[in-house]
C-alpha cells in the first residue's frame, strides 16, 4: 500500500464520520420539522372546531330573536378570532418550513465546506510531507564518494562508476525519472537512466534548479524548481531537487559540481489529487487542484495542470487564509469552494495551496 493510499485511507474515514455527523443533524432537524408540523396541524384542528361551533352558535342567536342578540356578537367575535387564528397558523406553517429549509442548507453548506476543506488539507500535506523527504534524499546523496571521483577525475571511468551508482539508486527509489550530475559549467556528465534519457552532454547552466544550488553556501542547503516540463526527460511533468557536490563529500567543502534529482511530479501529483476521498456520486460534479500562490495549476484533475490558472478573483477570496471555504459563482454555476493552504513538515514547506471545488447545481 502507498503512502497517498494510507492518507486516503484515514481521510475517507474522516469524512464518513463527518458525514455520519451530518446525517444526525439533519435527522434532528427533519424531526423538529415533523414536531412543528404536527402542532400547526392540531391548531389548525382545535381551530376548525372553533369555527364551527362560533357558527353553530350565530345560528341559535338568530333563531332566538331578540334575546339572542347578547349572544350573537360573542358568537361573531368567536368566528373572529377563529379567522386570525388560522391566519396564524398558517403564516407560522410557512415560516416554519422557510425557516427549516434555510436551517437544512446551511447546515449542508458549513458540512459540505468543512469536509472538503478537510480533504484539500490532506492533499496539501501530503504533498509537503513527500516532498521533504526528496529535500533530505539530495542533500545525502550529494556526498556520495563516486559523484565526487567523478567531478575530481572527470576520466570515462570515474563517469561510469558514477553513472552506474546513481542507477543503483534509481532502483531503490521509484519516485524519481532520473539522477543527473553537472559540472560547474552546468554540463551533464552523467545520470541514473542513460537508456531512457539522452542527459547527458545537455547544458542545464541557466535552469531555475541548477542556478538555486550554485548559490547554496554549504551542503546543508538545497535548490529547487517547481513543476515545469523538462527537456531531461523528453519534457515529462517533473519537480527538480538540487545540491552542490563538494570537494570530500563535506558540507563545507568546495563546491565542484551539481546534483540534480528528477522527481516524477505528474504520476505523484495527479495520483493524490485523482484519489481525493470523494463520494461516486460527488466525483463528476468536482475537481480537485494544486495550485501555487498565484494560483498556477500545478497538478488537477480537469487535467490543466502546468497550463491553465485559477481566476484571480477566487485567489484573492481564499488564499489569505490558512483552510476556509466559501459559497461561489464558478463558471457560472453556483458552487462550494474549499481551500487549504501547505503546513509544512518539518522545516520544510512548499507554500502551496490545495482547492476542491464541488457545483451545488
Amino acid at each position: 500500500m502507498t503512502v497517498s493510499s494510507v492518507v486516503h485511507a484515514d481521510a475517507a474515514a474522516s469524512v464518513a464520520e463527518t458525514r455520519n455527523g451530518a446525517d444526525v443533524v439533519r435527522e434532528f432537524v427533519g424531526g423538529l420539522s415533523t414536531v412543528l408540523t404536527s402542532a400547526v396541524d392540531k391548531i389548525k384542528d382545535v381551530n376548525d372546531c372553533a369555527h364551527v361551533l362560533a357558527l353553530n352558535a350565530r345560528i341559535e342567536a338568530s333563531r332566538a330573536g331578540v334575546s339572542g342578540a347578547a349572544f350573537s356578537v360573542v358568537a361573531q367575535e368567536m368566528q373572529s378570532l377563529s379567522c386570525r387564528t388560522d391566519e396564524i397558523a398558517s403564516q407560522m406553517a410557512r415560516e416554519t418550513r422557510a425557516s427549516i429549509e434555510r436551517l437544512l442548507e446551511v447546515v449542508d453548506s458549513s458540512v459540505r465546506g468543512s469536509r472538503l476543506s478537510d480533504m484539500a488539507l490532506t492533499n496539501i500535506d501530503l504533498i509537503d510531507r513527500n516532498l521533504y523527504e526528496r529535500t533530505c534524499d539530495v542533500r545525502w546523496w550529494a556526498t556520495d564518494s563516486s559523484l565526487v571521483d567523478a567531478l575530481t577525475t572527470k576520466s570515462p571511468e570515474a563517469v561510469a562508476h558514477a553513472s552506474h551508482r546513481l542507477g543503483v539508486i534509481l532502483d531503490a527509489y521509484t519516485v524519481y525519472h532520473d539522477l543527473v550530475l553537472c559540472d560547474l559549467h552546468g554540463r551533464v556528465l552523467a545520470n541514473g537512466r542513460p537508456d531512457a534519457f539522452s542527459a547527458v552532454g545537455q547544458n542545464v547552466a541557466s535552469s531555475t534548479w541548477f542556478e538555486a544550488a550554485r548559490r547554496t553556501a554549504s551542503g546543508e542547503q538545497f535548490g529547487f524548481q517547481s513543476a515545469h516540463r523538462s527537456k531531461l526527460t523528453g519534457d515529462r511533468n517533473v519537480l527538480i531537487y538540487s545540491c552542490g557536490v563538494r570537494e570530500g563529500g563535506q558540507a563545507h567543502g568546495t563546491m565542484i559540481g551539481v546534483l540534480g534529482i528528477v522527481f516524477n511530479w505528474e504520476d505523484f501529483a495527479q495520483t493524490i489529487v485523482r484519489q481525493t476521498p470523494l463520494c461516486d456520486s460527488e466525483r463528476a460534479s468536482s475537481r480537485c487542484c494544486i495550485c501555487d500562490s498565484q494560483g498556477n495549476l500545478l497538478a488537477d484533475t480537469s487535467n490543466e495542470q502546468l497550463l491553465g490558472k485559477l481566476d484571480s478573483d477566487l485567489v484573492d477570496a481564499l488564499f489569505h487564509e490558512t483552510k476556509n471555504f466559501k459559497l461561489m459563482d464558478w463558471n457560472g454555476r453556483p458552487a462550494c469552494v474549499a481551500h487549504a493552504r501547505a503546513p509544512g513538515f518539518e522545516t520544510y514547506t512548499t507554500g502551496w495551496h490545495s482547492v476542491i471545488v464541488q457545483r451545488l447545481s
